[in-house]
């Protein structure tokens, strides 16, 4: 009987044992991860688009020459600021100017033809009132006149056509701008087709971008208007390739006629002054314009925005400090901002920082984000 009283005994100790081994290997609740927060704001934004844009100047003149000749000099520094009326080529004028003084020789022998004609009409005249010589005699002289008289502004007009060949040997630029390469070399023989460089005025330079039906038919009383006044003056930014804005202010000029079927697009003209030329024709460059103004937009930083097939969603920490997946309507973007059409109230806590923690209904820790994370966001107006 001895070995079953032992028995009874060990059991009952391992029963008295066993609940406290069991409080000993609970482990405690674990602590709600840290999620960084930056307030919903509400305030007015200005909305602005972008469109890509090609540099032109106000003025881009191809220079040709009006006659056929040898090119024998070029007159100008390719690559240089020319001025109206400067020379820029030359072409060979011995031919024009040998027609120049043949057509002065044509107006001599008319004016002397004319004088000959008034004097026997001043002649012929009281001889015929006196019946000297007939009447036909009289009419013969006076349209003898009359033709020497058509003949001698003939000859005149031939001969300035002749004075303005030889003036066009001298190829100049017709505006203020910057000369081109020559795109002819002297010994070619040349004419009203070729190309001999191109002059372009800089400064104000334009850029020509296009915008789509839908920009337009937005803004279209307010273009439509200023286009009527004469008065186009939407401001403009130009984003240059490299990334900088240029320092110096634009605005829209003109607006074309009509739309372009191919591209559902219309021209738009924009203007910026140039000093010193810095810009040039061909510079592909950004236009960026406010187009409208979003009253009591609700701004949260871009990094709060998820996207996922078209879908934007935004965690937000709810005041009991639970996290919730919140499905939003995304608009415009403003700088580092996001601006929220719907799904979003003013003074909701937005998780910037640790969003891979933020489920429907789980406990989570806010903490507001530090100063250089919460600069991303507006203040609150």
């Amino acid at each position: 009987m001895q070995p079953r009283r032992v028995d009874l005994a060990l059991a009952s100790f391992l029963l008295i044992l066993s609940p406290a081994c069991g409080k000993k290997s609970e482990a405690p609740p674990a602590a709600p991860p840290e999620v960084l927060v930056v307030p919903v704001v509400q305030q007015d934004v200005p909305i602005t688009r972008e469109w890509i844009g090609t540099l032109e100047g106000s003025v881009d003149a191809e220079i040709r020459p009006k006659v056929q000749g040898y090119l024998l000099r070029r007159v100008y520094e390719e690559g240089t600021f020319v001025h109206k009326g400067q020379v820029l080529f030359e072409i060979d004028s011995r031919q024009f100017a040998a027609a120049r003084d043949q057509s002065a020789g044509v107006v001599g022998r008319a004016e002397a033809h004319l004088a000959k004609t008034k004097q026997d009409v001043e002649r012929y005249t009281p001889l015929a009132a006196q019946k000297a010589i007939s009447q036909q005699e009289l009419d013969n002289a006076i349209s003898a006149r009359d033709e020497a008289i058509a003949a001698l502004a003939a000859a005149k007009a031939a001969a300035e056509q002749d004075q303005l060949n030889l003036a066009w040997t001298q190829v100049s630029s017709p505006v203020d701008g910057i000369a081109g390469v020559a795109q002819a070399q002297v010994g070619d023989l040349v004419d009203g087709q070729k190309v001999l460089t191109s002059v372009s005025t800089v400064d104000p330079i334009r850029v020509r971008f296009s915008i789509s039906e839908q920009e337009y038919l937005s803004a279209a009383d307010r273009l439509n208007a200023k286009a009527t006044e004469g008065k186009a003056s939407l401001p403009l930014d130009l984003v240059l390739a490299d990334g900088s804005v240029f320092p110096q202010k634009g605005r829209a000029v003109a607006l074309n006629r009509q739309v372009d079927v191919k591209t559902g697009t219309i021209s738009v003209l924009g203007e910026f002054p140039n000093p010193g030329n810095v810009l040039r024709p061909g510079l592909y460059a950004k236009v960026r314009a406010v187009v409208s103004e979003r009253k009591g937009a609700l701004l949260v930083p871009q990094r709060a925005v998820s996207e996922l097939q078209g879908a934007f969603s935004v965690g937000v920490v709810k005041s009991d400090g639970t996290a919730e997946i919140r499905a939003v309507t995304a608009g415009p973007r403003f700088g580092k901002l996001w601006v929220i059409d719907k799904g979003l109230e003013p003074g909701d806590q937005v998780v910037i920082e640790g969003i891979q923690f933020v489920r429907n209904g789980a406990q989570v820790s806010a903490k507001p984000a530090p100063a250089d994370d919460a600069a991303e966001a507006p203040a609150a107006s």
